[in-house]
């Protein structure tokens, strides 16, 4: 059934459309019907980590066919998002160039972690920003994206989500395998009981597919490649975020790891807190002034309990 097979490619790999032609006129009908049972089928899973990769996958796949479609329904398709975008012809090569006003380029490109997305890097004219169609293109993925994500879950009836069990099962299966592949075996080389609760909260958000801030994910990744953690360890935890690029991922990470000098270390509580990334305090964060002496402290702790417990045997 193809609103199943739609759930599981986009945990597998990507979403495979058809492409809109009169020969294939069944299968666009197939596809078209197949999608809001796509969406009640992970609306009866009801997991974050699934709607985030469903709604990633299926944006991913509406900008591989909206790069291939003429400006004039670039166009429409942006007035359904609220954006009104003009075209102007480019003198010297002929291109078609969107043009559309700097708050709704923000809106739309502020989630994108790529710093040519960055408006400082943009010429604006007049409060307008100017961008190629394949960009506008990939703007309105975004938009996809971010509709899809928030509508789910719907409030689908207890006895349709009885009925799609058998679907359920197989899609369970494949999600769990996939989870599997980023939540077991990363932290075999450090004890992950013992980490600081602002460490906890941010793999926490990772695991589920959020985008953590700049900020929070270089304290994240500094302090778990400072307690032994590996680059690629690492980078396999980043791999369920929104927008993942495994390249430009590594590439940061082995920076932040000394590829190109000194290591860098986590930021100290206070800077922690002063960027708003202290999550639930404990009693130990109270005498403490880094999540590395934190995980330090804790270890201590642990290691004379084992050597007590030793003794009394």
């Amino acid at each position: 059934m193809r609103g199943k097979e739609r759930v599981t490619q986009s945990l597998t790999g990507e979403i495979e459309k058809p492409s809109p032609s009169a020969s294939e006129e069944g299968k666009i009908l197939t596809e078209l019907l197949s999608y809001p049972f796509a969406r009640i089928l992970v609306s009866c899973i009801d997991d974050q980590f699934l709607i985030r990769k469903y709604a990633l996958a299926e944006a991913k796949a509406a900008y591989r066919l909206l790069k291939t479609q003429q400006p004039e329904f670039l166009q429409e398709i942006g007035v359904d998002f609220r954006i009104n975008a003009d075209t102007y012809e480019n003198e010297e090569t002929h291109d078609i160039l969107f043009d559309l006003h700097f708050t709704d380029y923000i809106r739309l490109a502020s989630p994108l972690k790529d710093l040519n997305w960055k408006l400082v890097n943009r010429k604006m004219k007049a409060g307008h920003v100017r961008i190629t169609k394949e960009e506008f293109a990939r703007l309105l993925q975004e938009a996809i994206r971010v509709r899809i994500q928030n509508a789910l879950p719907l409030a689908v009836p207890e006895e349709i989500c009885e009925a799609c069990n058998p679907h359920l099962t197989d899609i369970n299966e494949t999600l769990e395998e996939k989870k599997s592949d980023f939540g077991v075996g990363e932290f075999q080389k450090v004890e992950s009981e013992l980490f600081p609760p602002c460490i906890v909260e941010a793999i926490a958000k990772v695991r589920a597919g959020v985008n953590l801030a700049h900020s929070m994910r270089f304290a994240m990744t500094s302090f778990l490649l400072n307690i032994g953690m590996s680059v690629d360890e690492v980078v396999a935890m980043f791999n369920v975020s929104p927008d993942f690029d495994e390249e430009k991922t590594r590439y940061q990470i082995e920076h932040i790891a000394g590829s190109s000098g000194t290591p860098y270390k986590p930021p100290s509580c206070n800077t922690m807190r002063t960027y708003g990334n202290c999550y639930n305090p404990d009693e130990i964060c109270k005498s403490i002034k880094h999540p590395l002496g934190y995980y330090s402290r804790r270890m201590w702790f642990k290691n004379k309990m084992e050597k007590d417990n030793q003794k009394k045997t």
